[in-house]
């Protein structure tokens, strides 16, 4: 169960936190074109289980409760994390993300939680046939994205920023915030978000705040690299 003070703070978004699919349809602006995609078919395989390649508690700060999410919880949080719940009708119609296959061993996902910083970092690792250019390439598409539910409108906007120094096959960052109603009205989240590739193997690290609360993005940063570590040694 997630911590007393993730569900006092934040609601449903805590009961499930923190990404593969996190970015699946939500975009940003970068300058420049991405570098040529490869082909699906070229992506290699990393054996071992994901939820063993997971950072664990040692990867995070002290002061951070560790989390390891069901299935059903792990897509909830991934919803609350893009903004973007799958299956919502949203505005391009391009940006939406479809309803993910069931598939219990093809995705893993770990949340810290810190009580007195009322901060998370969550770590998802993902299981893709294809390469992060091509997830980089769609979010680049969907830089604003409007998401319908029911009566109630959220505006999306994604940024892609450079992600320098990783041991992997790629990588990029995202920072993300959305507004609107998911929390209460007016409320707006804020993530920042670290992705990288090692074979077909997607990871992805998010921290997720609230209105004019501080990112920790040193926990993020730390917490990230430790992920990308573990997906190499398998």
């Amino acid at each position: 169960m997630v911590p007393e003070v993730a569900s006092r703070r934040w609601g449903r978004v805590s009961g499930a936190l923190m990404l593969g699919a996190l970015l699946s349809a939500c975009g940003s602006t970068v300058a420049g074109q991405p570098g040529p995609i490869r082909s699906a078919t070229s992506v290699r395989h990393v054996a071992g289980e994901l939820a063993a390649m997971l950072p664990g508690p040692a990867a995070f700060p002290p002061g951070y409760t560790i989390v390891v999410l069901s299935q059903d919880q792990a897509r909830g949080a991934l919803d609350d994390l893009r903004g973007v719940p799958a299956g919502t009708p949203v505005e391009p119609e391009s940006c939406g993300v479809p309803a993910a296959a069931s598939d219990p061993g093809g995705t893993a996902v770990e949340v810290g939680s810190d009580d007195e910083a009322r901060a998370t970092v969550t770590v998802e690792l993902v299981r893709t046939g294809e390469p992060l250019a091509l997830l980089r390439e769609r979010v680049g598409r969907c830089a604003l994205v409007r998401v319908r539910q029911g009566p109630l409108t959220s505006t999306v906007v994604t940024t892609i920023e450079a992600l320098g120094g990783v041991a992997a096959d790629s990588a990029f960052a995202v920072r993300r915030t959305v507004s609107g109603t998911a929390g209460g009205p007016g409320l707006m989240r804020s993530m920042h978000t670290r992705l990288a590739q090692v074979g077909d193997v997607r990871i992805n690290a998010t921290t997720l705040t609230f209105g004019d609360d501080r990112a920790d993005t040193a926990a993020l940063d730390r917490v990230f690299r430790a992920a990308v570590d573990g997906v190499r040694q398998g």
